[in-house]
């Protein structure tokens, strides 16, 4: 008899309250989806995973140490669901880890992150106009990304001409680490007269990113280098995984994983 699991791995978070805002709610998601596989979960964050062990003594697996697991334990059919953004550099080592496998794991298959095809931008637009969009009422919304120097940094700016050509004239895509950064948004933002900015993460999770680059007091996060531009800032704590319809999409990419 077959032996399945069904295997969610995400970046991490050292926020133990919003992980079970986030993560945990994106896993359950999947999980449901998955009644006769045994749940398993994975993070990308070696850092994260360090930092948990040694302030909580709470040991999550990395990615190979659950796939040594799940081979010791005589599965044969996984299959593997990222809860990252694109397909950037952390989703790079999911994908390369987990394919060293394949000889060990008769069946693999990998689900990909939130956006990958088209259908996945259309629907990520779709669910920003309706659960994300109502928090800006009539100021303009900011949603902070992280960024990357990895090619798939082009996600977030394919996103902003995605939402600008579906009408959303008033919502920006911004990044910390990447392009466009907060100049280029405000340099899109000029001359349009908002008074108020609603900021809100766009991450799965609102950690440390997104009380501190995007919330936090010093002069060089988003909340504060709007204020010195005069926009009266709201700042949204809340990650995507809080929210059902991106819980759905994860589950929707489970479903459709590939074997590899």
């Amino acid at each position: 008899m077959s032996k399945k699991a069904i295997l969610v791995i995400s970046f991490g978070t050292s926020y133990n309250e919003n992980r079970e805002e986030t993560i945990v709610p994106v896993e359950k998601a999947i999980a449901k989806e998955y009644p006769d596989r045994e749940f398993r979960r994975a993070w990308t964050s070696k850092m994260i995973i360090a930092k948990l062990k040694k302030r909580d003594g709470e040991h999550i697996d990395y990615i190979d140490e659950a796939m040594d697991k799940l081979v010791a334990e005589g599965f044969d059919d996984v299959i593997v669901q990222s809860t990252h953004i694109m397909n950037g550099t952390e989703f790079d080592f999911v994908y390369n880890i987990v394919s060293k496998y394949k000889t060990q794991i008769p069946v693999i298959a990998i689900g990909r992150p939130l956006l990958t095809t088209d259908d996945d931008y259309d629907e990520v637009v779709a669910n920003i106009a309706n659960d994300l969009l109502p928090l800006a009422g009539k100021g303009a919304l900011v949603l902070m990304g992280h960024g990357t120097e990895h090619y798939a940094n082009a996600t977030y700016s394919e996103l902003q001409l995605k939402l600008f050509f579906a009408g959303y004239k008033d919502v920006y895509v911004t990044t910390v680490e990447g392009f466009p950064d907060f100049d280029n948004t405000l340099e899109l933002m000029k001359d349009k007269g908002y008074k108020e900015v609603t900021v809100t993460p766009f991450m799965i999770v609102a950690g440390d990113h997104a009380n501190n680059d995007m919330a936090g007091d010093d002069d060089d996060s988003l909340k504060s280098v709007l204020e010195k531009e005069g926009y009266k800032v709201n700042c949204v704590i809340k990650g995507l995984g809080s929210y059902p319809s991106f819980q759905r999409m994860f589950a929707e990419h489970a479903m459709k994983a590939e074997q590899i």
